[in-house]
């Protein structure tokens, strides 16, 4: 590899300071859900100071990226994937279990979860694939391929009994149609999404009856044209389909606890007390916060520790408590300028493998965010995945900083990187 000379004009600030303020914020509501009054900060043997901890580690494992050659991770994508799938196929074998999920192998006397780590061995592999000579996704075959590497992983994670950690996977979507994939299949997508979500709602019968008179209406300002007809009895058929398959595949396809936590988000199931308590328990501490919030350690749900998980999957409810609407406005800003920031990043590479990385980082932390918030928020159904950068975790922590520090050691050498569309 040759020696590169980076300039500190060529890092990305913004990037690394927003990075800093996020996880500042997040060791800050660690200690404020799990501190007890006169505990310090540095003490280690707390969830706080592990997180502190790992801030540290994870700091220093970020900045040791722009010791390497940025072609490095290039050239060496597929063997980080593979080594990323070895260690899911160990956490299979040898795994420890934890709420049902076996996504924990202990290494060293500490606890990794490879699935965080997978992420960003996909994000590689999959710039690697989209970047090489002639691959082009609006082709079949090389669609397909650029599917099996992202759903290898996804798989090995979901046989872990993690399905909210293997549905993460599913954002790198968003890179194939930066790439080229047509856009109706996205579309198909999320009207899938929609069918199941309806039909579980109003039934099967009232879907399809919709989806007729919405054809009819269609029609009758085309009737004369056979080809306009035959696609909308197609549409007509295609959803009836979906929509009376919905109910089997609920009850066969998805865990208990899975399906009663969709029925709970859907209002379609009262329980409280049993899997709507997490959820219920948030939209109280946040609701409580108001406007201004209660101030910082003044949060009685999180000091009474009435919401569960809340250093982890919930850690957003106590900023709502804390420092009410303001606040979380405050925290949706700064992810919403970390992910602008990384698009526009991702569009000034001259290299198409770094582009395609940094849609697959902005992809996966988008996901990450939307959905984390969604479930504090009762806006979607709880799957159990962090909030990057604020919950509680070192293997997540570890992970994210390093997606995140790779994307901007990658664009700190893009005015010496040759365009290597069709080069790779």
């Amino acid at each position: 590899m040759r020696e590169e000379k980076i300039y500190s004009g060529s890092t990305d600030w913004p990037v690394i300071i927003l990075y800093l303020m996020l996880c500042s914020i997040g060791v800050m509501s660690i200690y404020s859900s799990s501190y007890e009054t006169g505990g310090s900060l540095f003490d280690f043997g707390t969830k706080y100071g592990k997180q502190l901890l790992w801030f540290g580690i994870s700091l220093a494992a970020g900045f040791s990226l722009f010791l390497f050659d940025s072609r490095f991770f290039n050239v060496f994508a597929y063997l980080f994937y593979a080594i990323f799938l070895g260690l899911l196929l160990i956490v299979l074998l040898v795994g420890r279990e934890t709420f049902g999920s076996k996504s924990w192998i202990e290494i060293g006397g500490f606890s990794l979860q490879p699935s965080e780590f997978a992420k960003l061995g996909t994000a590689l592999a999959l710039g690697r694939y989209l970047s090489e000579y002639g691959t082009d996704v609006r082709k079949w075959s090389h669609r397909l391929k650029a599917i099996m590497i992202i759903c290898v992983p996804m798989l090995m994670v979901l046989l872990q009994g993690d399905a909210g950690s293997s549905l993460v996977f599913m954002a790198f979507v968003f890179v194939l149609y930066r790439e080229g994939l047509p856009g109706f299949i996205l579309v198909l997508g999320f009207g899938l999404a929609l069918i199941f979500v309806l039909t579980l709602l109003f039934g099967p019968g009232i879907i399809t009856m919709v989806a007729f008179f919405i054809c009819l209406i269609f029609a009758s300002f085309g009737f004369r044209r056979k080809q306009l007809l035959a696609l909308l009895l197609v549409i007509v058929v295609v959803v009836a389909a979906c929509s009376f398959s919905v109910q089997y595949v609920f009850d066969n396809a998805l865990k208990v606890h899975q399906k009663k936590r969709i029925l709970v988000t859907l209002k379609l199931l009262d329980d409280p007390k049993g899997f709507g308590y997490n959820v219920n328990q948030s939209k109280i501490a946040i609701g409580s916060g108001g406007f201004w919030g209660k101030g910082y350690l003044q949060g009685t749900q999180t000091k009474g520790d009435f919401v569960p998980e809340q250093t982890t999957d919930f850690i957003f409810s106590n900023i709502g408590e804390e420092f009410g609407m303001v606040g979380t406005w405050l925290l949706v800003i700064l992810y919403t300028m970390l992910l602008v920031r990384i698009v526009f990043i991702a569009e000034r590479q001259k290299n198409r493998f770094n582009r395609i990385y940094c849609y697959g980082v902005a992809s996966i932390l988008f996901f990450h965010f939307a959905v984390n918030i969604g479930m504090a928020i009762d806006l979607l159904p709880v799957i159990g995945i962090p909030l990057p950068f604020l919950s509680y975790g070192g293997s997540s922590l570890l992970a994210f900083t390093l997606l995140l520090f790779l994307l901007v050691r990658l664009d700190a050498n893009r005015e010496h990187e040759l365009d290597t569309i069709g080069k790779s």
